[in-house]
């Protein structure tokens, strides 16, 4: 097999998968709706459950819709008939996914908690299957072929099951407001937590201050910029207010010009009114900043231009969040 045949069953995959996900807007109706109402008004969590690669399926939208503000419990259908259903609670609202709604461990399972009283969502492939004749609420995923080459492994099947779960998820997030700070809540660790809950102040404390008065001659503003490893200085005020910074750059032009260097003071090569950023400005608006400017430090300060510290492209780096 060459290069182009394995190129046209990767295209083929792919255009089967995408037609099994387009078609599943036809099946948007009223049992959707009612599904997911059902689950934003339970004072339950959704308990999910299937069999085989369903199971797997089950697992991601449980992990999908714990992220997204939906409480919600994973129950493998062969271990609920084994004792696992007793994590089923009156107020909880039950889906089970199932491609045919016809294996036995869910022929077992329905009925029983149908007995329990709990409102049971079927996210079934086939419509006229047992899950679905059985279930209050029925989300439809059938796709008319499998992407596996003998219509048999479950491919576009699956595909269809987690693309609804997550317009399930989605709809639920709309509902109840979830937004970017509940978003931060649920998800601390790793580079996506940070872009959501890293402030500057978290990162600039680290750095040094380095700062120079108007009058410094050009040994000081060496040293500073030197001694602090960032690139950079800050000309302040007597009382502490930002004039402006010195970094390498400004030093390098200078230099270019040929000056007298005996006679050189900060204020006469600083670049005024730097750009700055707040304390409590969140990390990733700082990299906004910087790369919009094209610049590698801010000036960290509050509102009445009072230095605070330096934040570096580096300290960004360091935490992930590029």
């Amino acid at each position: 097999m060459n290069s182009q045949q394995i190129k046209a069953i990767a295209r083929r995959t792919i255009e089967l998968e995408t037609a099994s996900v387009a078609g599943l807007q036809e099946f948007l109706n009223d049992d959707f709706v009612n599904a997911v109402q059902a689950v934003y008004e339970s004072k339950g969590r959704l308990v999910v459950s299937g069999i085989g690669k369903s199971a797997i399926v089950a697992q991601k939208i449980v992990a999908t819709l714990n992220s997204t503000g939906t409480p919600s419990l994973y129950m493998h259908a062969a271990d609920a008939i084994h004792g696992d259903l007793g994590m089923v609670q009156e107020a909880d609202v039950v889906m089970v996914i199932s491609k045919s709604g016809e294996s036995p461990e869910i022929k077992v399972l329905v009925p029983l908690i149908r007995n329990f009283g709990n409102i049971l969502i079927g996210m079934v492939g086939r419509a006229d299957c047992f899950l679905a004749r059985q279930s209050t609420m029925v989300l439809n995923t059938t796709v008319s072929q499998e992407a596996c080459p003998n219509n048999l492994a479950p491919t576009s099947s699956t595909t269809a099951q987690m693309v609804m779960g997550d317009a399930l998820a989605v709809c639920l997030m709309e509902l109840r407001g979830f937004n970017g700070q509940d978003f931060a809540k649920f998800h601390p660790g790793g580079n996506l937590g940070k872009k959501l809950y890293l402030r500057v102040r978290d990162l600039y404390v680290n750095n040094q201050k380095p700062s120079v008065l108007p009058d410094a001659n050009l040994k000081e503003v060496i040293i500073s910029i030197s001694g602090s490893r960032l690139g950079v200085t800050a000309v302040l005020t007597p009382e502490n207010e930002v004039l402006g910074v010195v970094t390498d750059g400004d030093l390098r032009r200078m230099l270019e010009k040929d000056p007298d260097l005996k006679t050189i003071r900060a204020e006469n090569i600083m670049t005024p009114n730097p750009k700055s950023i707040a304390g409590d400005a969140m990390a990733i608006d700082a990299l906004d900043l910087l790369r919009k400017h094209d610049i590698t430090q801010l000036v960290v300060a509050d509102t009445n231009k009072q230095y605070l510290g330096i934040i570096h492209l580096h300290d960004l780096i360091k935490e992930g969040l590029i």
